[in-house]
């Protein structure tokens, strides 16, 4: 039997492994699952991914199913709701970040028409980036267009993206293909 090869990220558990074949390098280009990313990767900050992964159904219901219109309508009874919410990571800036961002991300969309014309727009032809790494070692905690992205996005007043943050958001929704050579899922 022929060895399966996958970044060493994912490791053995298998929501990881679920989560690296199916979803982590592919091309998003729908506003929702793009939404959804922006509330787990915010949430994930100074955490592990597997912890947000873990809870990622706890906020699937703490977010409205990432139903971006409920969420930036959401109160301060809803923000209280979520402090008490154990399905998420209950830290207040990340919170009421969450709430903001879902503001600005349709501030956003009225703007460019959609928030995948916006966030695409930074990247040439709209394609995604494929990089040739070799080991996970090669893999950049951030770029130049992460850079540029976080830059214009604090300027609009998104919290919880910094450039760390916003290039593995890249990662996830497959801006860039960041899969080692050999990787089945390259």
């Amino acid at each position: 039997m022929e060895e399966v090869i996958r970044c060493g990220w994912c490791g053995t558990d298998p929501q990881y492994i679920k989560y690296h074949d199916e979803e982590w390098g592919k091309p998003v280009y729908d506003d929702k699952i793009l939404f959804e990313f922006l509330i787990l990767e915010g949430a994930q900050a100074g955490l592990s991914w597997i912890t947000i992964l873990r809870r990622r159904e706890g906020y699937r219901t703490a977010f409205a199913d990432f139903d971006v219109e409920k969420v930036a309508a959401f109160t301060a009874a809803d923000e209280e709701r979520l402090m008490n919410d154990t399905g998420i990571i209950r830290n207040r800036l990340k919170v009421k970040a969450a709430i903001n961002n879902a503001r600005l991300f349709i501030a956003i969309q009225k703007e460019f028409g959609s928030f995948s014309d916006y966030i695409w727009g930074f990247i040439p032809d709209r394609k995604p980036i494929v990089n040739t790494r070799t080991s996970l070692g090669e893999v950049p905690a951030r770029t130049e267009i992460s850079d540029a992205i976080s830059k214009d996005m604090k300027k609009r007043g998104f919290k919880f993206f910094g450039t760390t943050i916003c290039y593995a958001h890249m990662q996830a929704t497959g801006m860039v293909n960041d899969h080692i050579e050999g990787c089945i899922s390259k």
